[in-house]
């Protein structure tokens, strides 16, 4: 999967495309505030909101 993805383009460009091996644990949130300020950072396509989204670099 991992190297099918890093094969992918669009309009030209490729993905960065990198395998995390951190554990994740169930049942964490964030807080209110830590939510808002990733949406910021978020761009929503109005047609698509919940699937086409850009994400701004910090």
């Amino acid at each position: 999967m991992l190297a099918w993805t890093q094969s992918m383009t669009w309009k030209g460009i490729q993905p960065i495309v990198n395998l995390s091996h951190q554990i994740y644990h169930k049942g964490i949130s964030l807080t209110k505030k830590a939510i808002e300020a990733i949406e910021l950072r978020l761009l929503r396509n109005p047609n698509l909101p919940k699937w086409d989204i850009f994400i701004r670099p910090c």
